[in-house]
């Protein structure tokens, strides 16, 4: 069986996102920190938190566009956009005139345009590649976005410490540019039948299937089919004809499956994480260090912890492939309560190394499960509804991380740090008791085996 890396389009795909993924770690680990910096106070880091992430309560409104219009020229303006509005910040330092109030600006707009790559990224992967072929690509994204969120949130905090966090926009508005000029290179198919092979999609025999743009003048685009092919609006005759349509139709897939409780699963341990996301610089900044590690500071101790979150997600993502012909009701319990436990002992640990350490073992059930649910998304809906039902179910779940993160901005400064990081602990033997009291989420079969008949 051919990898995914055979696929000359998903290497591409992957590229892209890799680079963009270093730029958006170290922007986020930059501007938490500054905004923290700025003003001694995690009550902003909330406020922080919740304009990151309230742009993907809303992600559902990308899903008819990237299921209609080309996903190339999406992902390339996207990439381009957020380049200028990230480069802002620096320009700002330099002419002496930026404010906590400028970064909290920039924050949500370039959030909002992420709001469409990753939906984009979910909707091409199974245009270009088999069904067979979805957990690996699923996994590799996740090994790589977690791999490289390990380095670049440890790094940033060494960068931080060194020579401030503003260098990390610039360097993320160089990473978007060269991210942009990368996806201009796709060549995505438009969605067809799902009964064809990946190939077939491509207009393909296997043998040329390392040359997608030798195939059929569809799969030229970057999407449906462009203005320069002659048809603008990508639809066939069935269609719905309006983007309120498109909307409805995706939401009608998703009315009264097993999608539903997932979401509502997933949905109890994104509150608490967003609480995290704001108590996190505070945190640090009271964590017992080791003397041998004092020189690292508050900066440090706080990458470390960023690169223990993403280190412990990437080992989960690394792992996904092993567990993948296991029930994923099963897996899905087993995660919540491993992770629940491991998370409860790093907060009692309250030593760096240590503490860094179960953080890192709490997110490794986390990150396979994300895979998991990654694949579900893409083989259990129809092909041409996977960017509608992605977004649908994107907003719906992390919806509630920008409440949590204020919310936990609230409880950090009112309780302490601390407190509100405890609730992820909490949320996942919660989120073990739902799956174990929903029939229909416990008795799932293995990922790429499920179906919305489920």
């Amino acid at each position: 069986m051919r990898g995914p890396f055979a696929n000359r389009t998903f290497r591409r795909l992957f590229a892209g996102r890799v680079i963009t993924n270093v730029g958006d770690s170290l922007y986020f680990v930059g501007a938490m920190w500054l905004v923290y910096s700025l003003t001694g106070d995690p009550f902003y880091t909330g406020v922080a938190g919740f304009l990151t992430q309230g742009p993907a309560a809303f992600q559902f409104l990308a899903g008819p566009i990237v299921d209609r219009y080309s996903i190339r020229r999406l992902l390339v303006g996207t990439q381009l956009f957020q380049a200028v509005v990230v480069a802002t910040i620096p320009l700002a330092h330099a002419m002496d005139a930026l404010s906590v109030w400028h970064v909290l600006a920039v924050m949500p707009v370039l959030s909002a345009a992420n709001q469409v790559v990753y939906p984009a990224q979910t909707t091409a992967l199974p245009r270009i590649l088999d069904d067979s072929e979805l957990v690996a690509a699923n996994s590799a994204f996740s090994v790589a976005y977690q791999g490289f969120d390990m380095v670049a949130n440890g790094a940033g905090g060494a960068i931080i410490g060194l020579v401030g966090a503003v260098s990390l926009f610039a360097i993320d508005a160089v990473t978007f540019g060269l991210a942009a000029i990368v996806f201009a290179t796709l060549s995505i198919p438009p969605a067809r039948d799902r009964t064809e092979t990946a190939d077939e999609r491509a207009g393909e025999t296997p043998e040329r299937a390392d040359n997608p743009g030798e195939g059929t003048a569809a799969a030229t685009d970057g999407g449906q089919v462009s203005a320069d092919d002659g048809d603008s609006s990508g639809e066939t005759a069935d269609e719905p004809d309006t983007y309120r349509e498109r909307l409805r139709e995706g939401a009608a897939v998703v009315r009264g499956t097993f999608l539903l409780p997932l979401v509502v699963a997933a949905a109890i341990l994104n509150a608490t994480s967003g609480m995290t996301l704001a108590a996190i610089p505070a945190y640090a900044d009271t964590l017992a260090v080791p003397a041998a590690m004092s020189a690292i500071g508050a900066a440090g101790a706080y990458g470390i912890l960023m690169a223990a979150f993403a280190g412990g997600t990437f080992l989960g993502a690394l792992s996904a492939s092993m567990i993948e012909d296991r029930p994923f009701g099963t897996v899905f319990l087993a995660a919540s309560l491993t992770a629940g436990a491991c998370w409860t002992a790093a907060l009692l640990a309250d030593w760096l190394p240590l503490t860094a350490a179960l953080f890192a073992l709490a997110l490794v059930p986390i990150g396979a499960v994300n895979v998991q649910i990654a694949t579900i998304v893409q083989t259990a809906p129809p092909e041409a509804l996977v960017g509608r039902v992605s977004s649908l179910l994107g907003s719906a779940s992390t919806a509630v991380v920008p409440v949590g993160a204020l919310l936990g901005g609230v409880v950090a400064g009112a309780f302490g740090p601390r407190v509100a990081m405890a609730g992820i602990g909490a949320a996942a033997i919660a989120q073990a008791a739902y799956v174990l009291a929903n029939g229909r989420l416990r008795s799932l079969p293995p990922a790429a085996e499920t179906s919305l008949e489920a």
